[in-house]
């Protein structure tokens, strides 16, 4: 695993008027602190990569649909440097995944039908100055395709 990264399995609490799930609480380990919290539709097939944060770490989980988070540790002297870590989560797989500042991150929904992603990032969107770096979702320097892989 990518140093630093961190995930919770998320419970599903279910019955016949429909279900409940924790998706961070001020006790677990993965929390920080709250910054604010948002919402991403994302239709199928679709790449937002790539990009990170020099201060910020995210908290990503999907409520509806798949998605495939993909992270890339590029940071000097980490002892994770160049490794590419793959995270599928959503309905088939509830989990919040916490992704560093300076690790570059994107994802892809993944299926037939859009995503629901969110995001509890540590710091405040500055509008002003966002702490929001970014690359081309194909580009060169993160070892990664996001080509369907059927293996």
């Amino acid at each position: 695993m990518i140093q630093g990264v961190q995930t919770k399995q998320l419970r599903i609490n279910a019955d016949e008027r429909g279900f409940l799930t924790e998706l961070l609480r001020t006790d677990d380990d993965i929390f920080e602190r709250f910054a604010q919290a948002y919402v991403a539709l994302n239709y199928p097939g679709v790449v937002r990569a790539w990009h990170y944060h020099l201060g910020q770490d995210d908290l990503f989980t999907a409520m509806k649909g798949m998605v495939k988070l993909v992270l890339y540790d590029n940071r000097e002297g980490s002892p994770t440097k160049g490794e590419v870590q793959e995270f599928f989560l959503g309905e088939q797989n509830p989990i919040l995944v916490k992704v560093p500042a300076n690790v570059i991150h994107g994802y892809k929904t993944i299926g037939v039908e859009p995503s629901l992603l969110i995001n509890f990032p540590n710091q405040l969107y500055d509008r002003v100055h966002p702490d929001e770096h970014r690359l081309p979702w194909d580009s060169k320097e993160v070892p990664y395709d996001w080509a369907l892989k059927n293996h």
